[in-house]
């Protein structure tokens, strides 16, 4: 029964996580936006008293659920760790697992390194190694290209019927360095969930680890009957967290995550998830010499060596990195803008050359960020809100010490004055909640005139398009020349009144490089 409880919250929870993070309708967003606010790492960094109480309440009540049900991360190695065991042969199967001691000085000293780097607001270290981040870059980077890809042949055969309820979307890789980080933590997760289980809940992740000490005090937990258990180790080798010894009766709590494999394996009814008060004793068991009666002349075999690892030849792990490795080169084949397949030309006559990013003294991060110190100090780089974004403004950064955090850049869109859906979707606090009429008042950058860029004095023709486009009306257009009544018009930013939405830029004629470009503000203003 444990068992099955586990499986159906753990599916829920990890089917509507991952469709926030495919879904670019924002549906899914409105719906399920809360369960990455209970993620544990995000909630530390949001200050979230509430939902860090209620995860250690719920560890010192059940042990490790949130491992097991909650993190995405945890149920995708599961579902790795599944798919595993099935593709080995029969003889494989009977030892998938063994317990093996726990790698204390590894956890703890992962640990102490994360909470430096956290404290020392290295961002891009912290990034690396939190759990719901690390997934959701691998969703954000290999599944979602794969639903949208779907969702545009879909698009593509209702249009032939006239109908338009599915439309087609852009596929485009934001950030190559990200797609890398992306494609190495997946490969690494593969390999260790496909053969280990938990290998890197109980030795890496600093989430495990913390949640891993409260779980040794817990109320709820896997308990020995010595009298009945049989010493036959089915319970052991199907212990995906490896801390399970069945020959000293003994279950490591800090590194159990109450999956229920063992209690649905036990065919004698010797283990049961029950109430039991904590002790020290429960916390930091003592090995247990159990003598076994002499065998029986009779007996027809010893009990499988659960300890003996044999080598194994896994076609199906060579099969997967082989079309991971295909699947990457692909990928990265592709233009990381998102014409990457139809050419954009000017009434058909001749071809309209992409934008590139313009060099900015100060990057861009989006309204509700409050100021790039808040964004460096809050965000995990979990991807959610450049996977949310509809516009197609945010980005991973390149910057070593804001590695994978969101930045603003317009060359493919603005960000529109009616969009709020990354202050919706974020848990860490690094973009705060704010509604339409507060974003309107938000000043997140400023635009700034190049002339020898405009086309008015680059090229001698009318334009405007900057001021028509401006939400604010910060852009007005005077005359070059006021003495000369046929003098073309060129704009004129009002700082004051400019929020840095970069409709300007994005609208801009000049290509490559916009004449007209925001620069980022360190602390947002209000206007």
């Amino acid at each position: 029964m444990v068992r099955k409880i586990r499986l159906t919250l753990a599916t829920i929870f990890f089917v509507c996580i991952t469709l926030m993070f495919l879904d670019f309708t924002g549906v899914t967003h409105a719906w399920f936006s809360w369960m990455a606010k209970l993620q544990f790492l995000p909630a530390v960094l949001a200050i979230n008293v509430g939902v860090i109480v209620l995860l250690i309440v719920l560890t010192l009540l059940f042990g490790r659920i949130y491992c097991s049900v909650i993190c995405p991360m945890g149920v995708f190695q599961d579902i790795i760790a599944w798919f595993g065991k099935k593709t080995r042969t029969k003889k494989e199967r009977k030892i998938p697992y063994t317990y093996s001691k726990a790698k204390s000085v590894l956890r703890y000293s992962v640990l102490g390194v994360f909470v430096l780097a956290l404290i020392a607001g290295v961002g891009s270290f912290v990034a690396l190694l939190a759990p719901y981040s690390s997934y959701g870059r691998i969703a954000s980077n290999f599944f979602q290209p794969v639903y949208r890809w779907g969702n545009n042949i879909l698009a593509s055969f209702a249009e032939k019927y006239d109908s338009y309820a599915i439309y087609d979307v852009d596929v485009w890789i934001k950030s190559l360095p990200t797609f890398i980080i992306a494609l190495v933590t997946l490969v690494i997760i593969f390999i260790l969930a496909w053969r280990n289980g938990r290998t890197y809940c109980n030795t890496i992740c600093p989430v495990g680890t913390v949640l891993g000490f409260f779980a040794k005090f817990s109320f709820f937990h896997v308990t020995f009957d010595a009298e009945k258990c049989k010493n036959c180790s089915m319970c052991s080798r199907n212990c995906k967290a490896s801390c399970i010894d069945y020959k000293t009766h003994t279950v490591d709590y800090s590194r159990c995550v109450t999956c229920g494999n063992c209690l649905e394996q036990c065919k004698f009814g010797a283990l049961s998830y029950k109430f039991g008060t904590p002790s020290l004793a429960t916390a930091f068991p003592k090995p247990v010499v159990i003598e076994k009666p002499a065998p029986k002349a009779t007996a027809k075999a010893e009990a499988p060596k659960a300890e003996e690892k044999a080598e194994v030849k896994d076609p199906g792990l060579r099969t997967f990195l082989t079309t991971i490795a295909v699947g990457a080169a692909a990928a990265a084949k592709a233009q990381v803008i998102p014409e990457a397949t139809d050419k954009k030309v000017d009434g058909g006559l001749a071809e309209i050359e992409d934008k590139v990013a313009p060099q900015r003294a100060t990057k861009i991060v989006p309204p509700g960020a409050i100021s790039l110190r808040n964004m460096k100090n809050h965000c995990t780089a979990c991807q959610l809100c450049v996977s949310a974004c509809p516009n197609g403004v945010l980005r991973p950064s390149t910057d070593l010490l804001t590695f994978m955090q969101p930045e603003a850049s317009y060359e493919v869109g603005y960000c529109r004055p009616e969009c709020v859906r990354c202050s919706e979707v974020c848990p860490a606090g690094a973009i705060k909640l704010i509604d339409v009429a507060e974003k309107s008042s938000i000043q997140i950058g400023h635009a700034v005139w190049t002339a020898e860029l405009c086309v008015p004095l680059k090229d001698g023709q009318e334009c405007g398009n900057c001021a028509r486009h401006c939400p604010t009306g910060a852009i007005t257009m005077v005359a070059h020349d006021p003495s000369d009544p046929k003098s073309l018009k060129i704009p004129v930013v009002n700082e004051e009144l400019c929020i840095g939405c970069g409709a300007c830029e994005n609208l801009c004629p000049s290509r490559p490089i916009s004449a007209i470009h925001v620069e980022g503000h360190e602390v947002h203003r209000t206007i």
